[in-house]
């Protein structure tokens, strides 16, 4: 008798949980299905990049470049490569600024958005076919890029947003159409819309906490007997 008034109030919590939580368990199920449809590849528009040939940087290449004497200008790093078939180094600051010098000790001027273009038609697929090129600040990127560097954006005729980095003088991100409906069914996911990065709040636990008991009492529930009913 206790065991069969127990499945009763299982059964009851079980009904009101259900509608409680159908709708997030409905909007998870749906979000993920959404988001496991295209390789993780193809959604961060790895498939759109040329294969470019990684170049080493010549035997005689002599680097030429005086690190700042102000204490306020620190460095935090310094590195060398080959960018259009020329050696750059780039000097990194702590506050996050980039310098970038040629060779001789020359120090480069930020790319243009004539420079943005050329790189993107040369390492995109479709990259020359441009629609518009904008220049984007640090501190007031496109949403769909969310870092906070200095930017073009190469808006591209099939929809896809080429980010390249003003002071970096390569492409930081590709954002295809399809990237920005991920985006967007992962912040639903996690329930965050608005930065779609915090995977921890207290909205999504407890939702996540009455979901997990809602199954349990599910699985439950699928123990009680049932008397066979007589058929006239």
């Amino acid at each position: 008798m206790a065991r069969k008034l127990w499945m009763q109030r299982f059964a009851k919590w079980h009904i009101w949980l259900g509608w409680l939580v159908g709708v997030p368990v409905l909007m998870w199920t749906l979000t993920g299905l959404v988001m496991v449809i295209k390789p993780i590849e193809e959604v961060r528009g790895n498939h759109l990049r040329v294969e470019v040939e990684e170049q080493a940087l010549p035997p005689e290449t002599n680097i030429a470049i005086a690190l700042p004497t102000d204490p306020a200008s620190k460095v935090r790093s310094v590195t060398t490569a080959m960018q259009g078939g020329r050696a750059i180094t780039t000097l990194a600051y702590a506050d996050g600024t980039l310098e970038r010098y040629d060779a001789d000790g020359r120090k480069l001027s930020p790319l243009t958005d004539v420079e943005a273009r050329l790189l993107v038609a040369e390492q995109i697929k479709g990259g020359d076919r441009v629609q518009s090129v904008t220049a984007f600040s640090a501190d007031a990127v496109p949403f769909d890029f969310r870092r906070p560097v200095d930017v073009w954006q190469v808006a591209l005729a099939d929809g896809t947003h080429v980010y390249v980095g003003q002071h970096t003088g390569k492409i930081e991100s590709v954002r295809t159409r399809w990237w920005r409906v991920f985006d967007f069914m992962w912040g639903l996911h996690i329930m965050d819309l608005q930065m779609r990065e915090d995977t921890s709040h207290p909205i999504l636990i407890l939702f996540a906490i009455l979901g997990v008991i809602g199954s349990l009492l599910g699985c439950i529930l699928m123990f009680r007997r049932r008397k066979a009913r007589v058929r006239a």
